[in-house]
C-alpha cells in the first residue's frame, strides 16, 4: 500500500530532509527545452499569482520510500523513486536564485533559501536537503556549497549556469519584487502530489513497475488513490464490483481524459494539466465512505458514455453511431464533454434517441460549416465547453444546443455566408488537414456511389496546380481576360474548395495541365472527380461553378443556425478590426504608411495587423503599403465593384511612385503622426520587431515567430506551449515525444519559404520505423512529405514545405497560420506512430 499527499514544493523541503536518488535511478538528464518549458511556466505562474494569490501549478507527483538509514531522530531520509528529475531541477533553480540574491547584495534572502530549502544548516555535516545519485553528486554539491567548480560541462553544471542567465535577465532593477514574485511561485506555488510507501516495501521494485515498464503515476492514477484511500474497508469490494469493470473498458489515458471532462462539465476554465488539483479539490468536500462511493459509481457511469464515444462500434442506434465515428474521426476532445452531456441525458431518460442524433448532427454542423468560412478555431472550445450547461437542463437537446451555437459570436456560419466564402476562402488552409480531407470524403459519401473507395489512400488533391508552370499558366490565362494579373487569379482561387478534391495518386497528377490530369480524373472511382472530368476546360468559371455546386450540398448535408437569432452578431468587426479600420480611416489622400506603423498606432505587430487589413473591407486600405512603399504583389480590392489598377488610383489621388515602384518618402505618414489623427498615442520606445537597426532580417524572423506564437496561442487546441519569438531562423515545438521535436523553420533564399517538420534527434531506428509506415503517416496528415535521412548525422526528420516570402507581410498572417495548424496536425499524428514504435514516457 502507498499513501498520497498534496502539497507545496515548501512543504516538500521544510524541515529536516533529505531526498536521497538510489543508485539504481538514471543521471540527471534534463536539457534547455525542459529547463525552459518548466521556467516559462513559472514566470507564467508569477504573473498570475499577482492577480491571484491563490494561484498553482501542478508539477506532478514524488513517489518516495522508506531509506535503509532512516532515523528516528535527525534527518528524515527517504529514497526517490520517482521523481528526481523535477525535484533535482527545481533546487538547482533555488541555488541559482540563491547566488544571484547573494552577489547583487540582498544576503538575507539568499541566506532564508539557503538555509530553509537547500541544506540542513543545522545538523553534523551540513547535509543538502536533496542527494542525487552517485555520478551526479560531486557537481550538484560543488553548486550547492558555491564552490568554484559550480556550473560545470556536465548536466547539472548546465542546468545551474541557464538558471543563472535566466534570472538574471528577468531581474529588473526597477521592480523590487519581481525575484521575490519568483520565489514565491517556486516555494508555494507549484503543487506536488508526494506518494509514500509503506515501510517495507521493495522501493527498487517499485521504481521498476513505475520507469522500467514505461508506466508513469499519472493524474488518474492519483485520483483512484486518492478515492480509494477515503473508502477504508469497502475498497475491495467497490474496486472489484466498479473500477476494475471501468479500467477494462478505457486505458489509463483515457481515464485521465474522463476525469478532466468531468470536471470541464463544471468549469469550462479547466485545463487538462490540472485534472488531479481541480478534481482534489471538488472532493474534498465528500466527508462519508458512502459518499465516495457514490462519486465512484458515478464516475464509472460516465466511463460507460466515453467509452462508447471512444469506441462508437458499442453505439446500438445507427443513426447515432455515425455521428459519433464522425465527431471521433474529427478528432477535437474540446467537443466530448457536451456530447458525454448529451449521451447522458438520453441515459437518464431525459433526451430521445432522435434528438440525441439531431444534437450530434448540428455539432457536425457547426464544425463543418466554421471550416467553410474560414473560423475553423475562433473561440471553439470557449464555445463548446460553455454549451455544457445550455444543455444539461434544457428541455430539448437539440433545439438548445442548435438555439445556443447560434446567438453571438460563435461563428455558426449561415447559408448565405457558405455560399460566400466557397469563392473567396483559401479551404486548404483552414483547419487541421485531417478535418479537410474529412469534409471532402463525406461530400463525395454524399453521392451515394456504389464504389468504395478507401479513404486512407486518398490526399488532397488542386486541380488547378498550385505551382504556376509555364504550360499551367498558358492554360489558366486562356480563361481570363485579357489584361488580367494571372499570378493574382491564381492566387486569389488555388485554394478554394470548387478546385480541390481527393485523389489516390497526387504525386502523378501534381503540377500537370487540366487536359493531363482530365483522363486520370475520368478514371477515378469518386463521383467527384468524374464530374471534374467533365469539363472541357477548368478556369475561373468552372472553379467557382463547382464551389457553388458543393455549396448547396454542404448547406442541404449539414443544416444551419437558427437565423431567427443569428442577427447580424458574426459580422460585426471585433475590437481590435474596429481599432483598425478607424486608424486606418484618417490617412489623408495622397498619403502612405506601412503595416508596421498602423501595428504601433494598434498596439500589435505589422503581420496580424496586414492579416486584417487585407482579409476586411475598410476605407483607406490601399493607402497602406509594404515596408519600403511598394505594393504587394498579391494586391486585390475586396470591393468586387472594384477593378482599377492600385498605383493608377494612388497617383490619382497625388501619390508619386518612382521608376522603382516604391512611393515618394515625403509622403510617407508615420506612426506619430498617425496617432495624432486618430486621436491615439504611441509610446516612445520603439518595439523589439522595428528596433533591428542594422539586422532587419533578424527582426523580421522575431515578428514573425511572434505572429506564430500569438496564433498559436489563441487557435491551437493539440499545443499547449508555443515558443517564444525568437531571431533565429527556426523554433522547436513540444508535442510530447522524447527525443523528438515539430520544428518550425524559414528559408530566406529564393525561393523564401517555411517548413514544418518532425524531428528525430538520435534515433535512426525510429525513423525506418516512420519511413516503413509513410504511406499512413502522409494519408492521415493530408500531404506529402519529405523524408530526410543523412547517415552522416544523428538527426533525420520528415518535412513539410510551403512557398512564400514569410517577409511580405502581406503573406506573413498565412504562412504563419499554415505553421501553426500543420504544427497542430504533426502532433495530432506523428506521437501514435512512435509509441506503436516504442512507449511513450
Amino acid at each position: 500500500m502507498v499513501k498520497a499527499m498534496e502539497t507545496s514544493f515548501a512543504g516538500v523541503l521544510e524541515g529536516k530532509k533529505q531526498y536521497q536518488v538510489p543508485l539504481y535511478q538514471r543521471v540527471y538528464s534534463w536539457g534547455k527545452k525542459q529547463l525552459d518549458q518548466l521556467w516559462d511556466d513559472i514566470i507564467e505562474l508569477a504573473a498570475t499569482r499577482r492577480d491571484e494569490p491563490g494561484a498553482s501549478h501542478f508539477i506532478g507527483s514524488l513517489v518516495l520510500a522508506t531509506s535503509p538509514d532512516f532515523n528516528a531522530v535527525g534527518v528524515s531520509k527517504m529514497l526517490v523513486v520517482d521523481g528526481q528529475q523535477r525535484l533535482t531541477t527545481l533546487t538547482l533553480l533555488l541555488a541559482a536564485l540563491r547566488d544571484h540574491l547573494a552577489e547583487t547584495g540582498d544576503t538575507a534572502s539568499a541566506d532564508a533559501i539557503h538555509a530553509q530549502y537547500l541544506v540542513n544548516v543545522y545538523d553534523k555535516g551540513k547535509p543538502t536537503k536533496v542527494l542525487p545519485t552517485q555520478a551526479d553528486r560531486e557537481a550538484y554539491k560543488a553548486v550547492l556549497t558555491s564552490s568554484p567548480e559550480a556550473g560545470g560541462s556536465d548536466a547539472i553544471g548546465n542546468a545551474y549556469n541557464h538558471f543563472r542567465a535566466k534570472i538574471a535577465a528577468a531581474d529588473d532593477p526597477d521592480d523590487p519584487h519581481d525575484l521575490e514574485e519568483l520565489e514565491n511561485a517556486v516555494i508555494h506555488g507549484l503543487a506536488v502530489v508526494v506518494v509514500t510507501a509503506e515501510a517495507g516495501d521493495n522501493a527498487h521494485r517499485i521504481f521498476e513497475s513505475l520507469n522500467n515498464t514505461g508506466l508513469q503515476l499519472n493524474q488518474s492514477d492519483l485520483l483512484k488513490n486518492y478515492l480509494f484511500m477515503r473508502l477504508g474497508e469497502r475498497a475491495d469490494d467497490v474496486y472489484d464490483a466498479v473500477w476494475l469493470p471501468l479500467e477494462k473498458k478505457l486505458s489509463s489515458g483515457s481515464l485521465e481524459l474522463l476525469f478532466w471532462l468531468d470536471l470541464a462539465q463544471r468549469d469550462e476554465r479547466a485545463k487538462q494539466s490540472d485534472t488531479y488539483a481541480g478534481q482534489q479539490k471538488r472532493l474534498e468536500k465528500l466527508t462519508t465512505p458512502d459518499q465516495i462511493e457514490s462519486e465512484v459509481r458515478r464516475i464509472a457511469a460516465l466511463g460507460d458514455v466515453l467509452a462508447t464515444i471512444l469506441d462508437p462500434s458499442r453505439e446500438s442506434d445507427p443513426a447515432i453511431r455515425r455521428r459519433l465515428e464522425r465527431i471521433r474521426a474529427w478528432g477535437s476532445t474540446t467537443a466530448y464533454p457536451v456530447v458525454m452531456t448529451i449521451l447522458a441525458r438520453r441515459a437518464a431518460g431525459t433526451a430521445t434517441s432522435a434528438q440525441v442524433a439531431d444534437a450530434l448532427l448540428t455539432l457536425e454542423s457547426y464544425f463543418v460549416r466554421r471550416i467553410v468560412v474560414g473560423r475553423a478555431t475562433a473561440g471553439l472550445n470557449r464555445s463548446l465547453l460553455q454549451a455544457v450547461s445550455t444543455v444539461t437542463d434544457a428541455e430539448a437537446v437539440d433545439l438548445s444546443l442548435r438555439d445556443y451555437l447560434s446567438q453571438g459570436r460563435r461563428h455558426f456560419a449561415t447559408d448565405k455566408q457558405v455560399r460566400q466564402a466557397v469563392g473567396v476562402v483559401p479551404f486548404y488552409w483552414q483547419g487541421r488537414a485531417a478535418q479537410k480531407k474529412l469534409i471532402l470524403q463525406w461530400l463525395e459519401e454524399s453521392y451515394g456511389a456504389k464504389e468504395v473507395v478507401d479513404p486512407r489512400n486518398l490526399t488532397i488533391e488542386h486541380v488547378l496546380p498550385q505551382t504556376l508552370t509555364d504550360a499551367v499558366r498558358q492554360d489558366f490565362a486562356a480563361g481570363l481576360p485579357d489584361h488580367a494579373d494571372v499570378a493574382a487569379e491564381h492566387e486569389r482561387i488555388v485554394h478554394t474548395i470548387g478546385n480541390l478534391t481527393l485523389t489516390g495518386y497526387n504525386s502523378e497528377l501534381s503540377n500537370r495541365p487540366f487536359a493531363a490530369k482530365r483522363a486520370m480524373l475520368a478514371e477515378s472511382g469518386l463521383r467527384m472527380n468524374q464530374e471534374i472530368a467533365a469539363h472541357e476546360a477548368w478556369g475561373t468559371e468552372d472553379i467557382n461553378g463547382r464551389g457553388a455546386d458543393l455549396a448547396e450540398k454542404i448547406i442541404a448535408l449539414w443544416p444551419g443556425p437558427n437565423e431567427a437569432l443569428t442577427g447580424a452578431s458574426d459580422d460585426q468587426p471585433s475590437g481590435t478590426r474596429r481599432l483598425v479600420a478607424s486608424i486606418v480611416a484618417e490617412i489623408p489622400a495622397g498619403r502612405w504608411t506601412s503595416y508596421g506603423e498602423v501595428a504601433l498606432v494598434a498596439g500589435s505587430y505589422p503581420q496580424p495587423i496586414a492579416a486584417i487589413i487585407t482579409t476586411y473591407l475598410m476605407q483607406g486600405a490601399w493607402r497602406v503599403l509594404q515596408t519600403g512603399g511598394t505594393i504587394s504583389p498579391g494586391f486585390r480590392w475586396l470591393d468586387p465593384e472594384r477593378s482599377e489598377d492600385p498605383r493608377a488610383y494612388l497617383e490619382s489621388e497625388g501619390l508619386k511612385f518612382g521608376d522603382d515602384g516604391h512611393a515618394a518618402t515625403e509622403q510617407f505618414i508615420d506612426a506619430r503622426e498617425l496617432a495624432a489623427l486618430a486621436g491615439l498615442e504611441v509610446g516612445d520606445e520603439s518595439p523589439a520587431w522595428r528596433a533591428a537597426g542594422s539586422r532587419p532580417l533578424l527582426a523580421q524572423r522575431q515578428a514573425f515567430f511572434q505572429t506564430v506564437h500569438d496564433l498559436g496561442g489563441a487557435t491551437g487546441t493539440l499545443i499547449s506551449s508555443w515558443p517564444k519569438a525568437t531571431p533565429q531562423d527556426a523554433v522547436d515545438v513540444n508535442v510530447g515525444v522524447p527525443g523528438c521535436a515539430v520544428v518550425l523553420s524559414l528559408a530566406s533564399r529564393e525561393p523564401a519559404a517555411v517548413y514544418c517538420s518532425f524531428y528525430i534527434r538520435n534515433d535512426k531506428a525510429l525513423f525506418s520505423h516512420l519511413h516503413s509506415r509513410r504511406h499512413e503517416i502522409e494519408d492521415a496528415l493530408g500531404a506529402s512529405l519529405e523524408w530526410r535521412d543523412n547517415p552522416e548525422n544523428k538527426s533525420s526528420q520528415a518535412i513539410l514545405r510551403r512557398d512564400g516570402d514569410w517577409r511580405e507581410e502581406a503573406l506573413a498572417p498565412g504562412l504563419a497560420q499554415w505553421l501553426v495548424t500543420t504544427a497542430e496536425t504533426f502532433a495530432a499524428v506523428f506521437p501514435g506512430y512512435v509509441e506503436s514504435a516504442r512507449p511513450l514516457v
